[in-house]
């Protein structure tokens, strides 16, 4: 039965590969977590909290986003968060997701490396074992931190790699060039650990060919600013690497003025590797399905365009490769049927 294109993107099989765990953190979770664990807030209520999500660029919703992530006490939070996004994402029809999280925002307050990976793994074996949900845990170091720091961490993570697919990097990009971790990037590389790192959302794309050339990572988080410099345009399509692009983000963070002049009709004309994600759905106004559909309603983009996003999703996943064959045969079925 032929479905509207909203609809069609709201219920289509997807991967989410760009989502901070943090960042689902909603206001009324926040409050009841601090209620719980005794945390004073720098907010009165739910509604000022979330009227102070009006970002002027990253850096003043990253200190927002660690204000909010101080709640997080004991393993059983992180496993509330956790389960609190599958929920939403299951109703998104999210298949499989890559969930980052920032360790050292956390230690650094003396939370146990187990309690939070035990607390996300917990909640992501249960989405497993109840609704066939597959997913992924991806390490992030702090960009705004040390080298000195970001191996610290990974030697907290070494007991506990088994439940980590991948190491990323986040935090503000300005003025942290990925270059600055090119020997924690190389030893994770020698553990076998999978490499993505945010560039080229508000940094320039010369720090997406220093994400690709140094760190050698697999995928590129966000990467919209590679439209600036035709060459890089030309690799990443040459060479298949993933954009994992985040709409709502990209407009909240003021990387583009409103969706209608964001350029990812540009970059799926490009024939990049795109996908649609997240980033920190709580913050900026929406979970996958919603930046599908803000992104359909503001740009030129059809059934096709979803089609292939979809697809795209899947197969930039850390994924097997028949893993990654059944959940597009999903994909497949799920547009025979409806388009």
């Amino acid at each position: 039965m032929r479905i509207t294109l909203p609809e069609l993107v709201r219920r289509m099989p997807k991967a989410e590969l760009h989502m901070h765990i943090e960042g689902s953190l909603e206001p009324e979770l926040i409050f009841a977590l601090a209620e719980r664990n005794g945390v004073a807030l720098g907010w009165d209520s739910v509604e000022t909290l979330r009227q102070a999500y009006a970002f002027e660029d990253l850096q003043s919703f990253l200190d927002i986003y660690y204000a909010g992530a101080s709640v997080l006490l004991v393993e059983q939070d992180f496993y509330d968060m956790t389960w609190a996004y599958l929920l939403r994402a299951r109703a998104g029809n999210v298949r499989h997701a890559e969930l980052f999280f920032d360790p050292q925002t956390h230690t650094a307050r003396g939370v146990p490396f187990a309690d939070i990976v035990g607390g996300i793994g917990r909640a992501l074996d249960d989405a497993g074992r109840e609704w066939g949900m597959s997913g992924a845990l991806i390490m992030c170091f702090l960009r705004h931190l040390d080298e000195d720091d970001a191996f610290a961490t990974l030697e907290q993570a070494m007991p506990h790699l088994s439940r980590i697919i991948g190491v990323g990097l986040d935090s503000s990009e300005r003025g942290h060039p990925p270059e600055k971790f090119a020997r924690v990037f190389a030893r994770c590389r020698e553990l076998g650990l999978r490499l993505v790192a945010h560039a080229g959302e508000e940094g320039p794309p010369a720090y997406i060919w220093s994400a690709l050339d140094t760190l050698r990572v697999e995928r590129i988080d966000h990467g919209v600013r590679c439209v600036e410099d035709e060459a890089l345009v030309r690799y990443l399509a040459a060479h298949r690497i993933p954009l994992t692009v985040c709409p709502l983000s990209n407009v909240k963070l003021r990387v583009f003025a409103d969706m209608a002049s964001h350029n990812l009709r540009q970059l799926l004309d490009a024939d990049l590797a795109v996908t649609l994600n997240s980033d920190d759905p709580a913050y900026f106004g929406g979970y996958v399905e919603d930046n599908f559909a803000a992104a359909f309603e503001a740009l030129p983009l059809d059934a096709g365009h979803a089609y292939q996003l979809a697809c795209n999703s899947f197969d930039a996943a850390f994924l097997p490769p028949q893993a990654k064959a059944q959940y597009r045969a999903e994909v497949a079925a799920f547009f025979a049927a409806h388009t």
